[in-house]
């Protein structure tokens, strides 16, 4: 690229490193590379796509620069030109069905996000709360014989149920959101 428009190696580096700094997404369009030179050794280089050449070539000034920017003035006119003429209801029903079909993909992943997304914390600790204390209840509290002598036996065979009912491998942060009540 340096040779195309009459500049040299270091120069082209330094802008492409300056444009790296101003442009916030200029990593999609370089990237810095090494190869050897013609004496072997290591050489910094920089890859680039054709939005980071054409960003890069319209900064540059020159005869040849010139060239490149009114090659580039043509090609955007010729295409705009051919988007003129093209049929807008064809242009305006491919747009609406490409919407369509977005639309129709976020719906899917709302759904499936609504029907996979678990209980949070706080939603967990309720249910924890509330089954410790039907439980308790129905052992007749902590004083209770019924509690000494089954009490954990009862909360094991409980949160056994509790799982296969749901059929979750845990209750804690498992169980589906839509069937927390």
């Amino acid at each position: 690229m340096a040779e195309t428009f009459g500049k040299e190696h270091k120069q082209v580096l330094r802008d492409v490193r300056s444009i790296m700094k101003d442009v916030s997404n200029s990593g999609l369009m370089f990237f810095e590379g090494a190869e050897p030179d013609s004496y072997g050794r290591e050489q910094t280089v920089i890859y680039m796509n054709r939005d980071g050449f054409t960003l890069l070539a319209t900064g540059f000034t020159g005869k040849k620069a010139m060239e490149f920017k009114l090659k580039f003035i043509q090609a955007f006119n010729e295409m705009e030109e051919r988007l003129k003429k093209m049929n807008n209801t064809k242009l305006l029903l491919q747009t609406a069905l490409q919407h369509e079909e977005r639309i129709e993909t976020v719906d899917s992943d709302v759904k499936f996000l609504k029907d996979h997304m678990r209980i949070n914390e706080a939603q967990e600790q309720r249910i924890n709360m509330n089954a410790r204390g039907k439980i308790m209840e129905c052992l007749g509290g902590e004083d209770a014989n019924a509690y000494k002598e089954i009490g954990k036996r009862a909360f094991s065979q409980f949160w056994r149920e509790f799982k296969a009912y749901f059929e979750i491998p845990r209750y804690g942060g498992e169980l589906p959101k839509k069937r927390f009540e």
